[in-house]
């Protein structure tokens, strides 16, 4: 399954920012947790709603956008 599957982005939710699956939880605050030293499995046991593959999802989001941006960088 890909990213694009999981990770939505509707203009009036959260500013417009990354969310994982229409919730309310934006791949930052994941990233921003994992960054913080949690795990996966301490993610999961304080947001129930996620799911290992939604924590997977936002890294390949990450991965993608930092990607992208160094391509589009060196085009310039």
């Amino acid at each position: 399954m890909s990213y694009r599957d999981i990770i939505t982005i509707e203009p009036d939710k959260r500013g417009g920012k990354p969310c994982i699956r229409r919730m309310r939880i934006t791949v930052y605050d994941v990233l921003g947790w994992l960054a913080s030293g949690m795990s996966v499995a301490e993610i999961i046991d304080d947001f129930p709603e996620l799911t290992e593959a939604d924590v997977r999802a936002c890294l390949e989001f990450a991965a993608d956008r930092d990607h992208r941006l160094v391509a589009a960088v060196s085009a310039a």
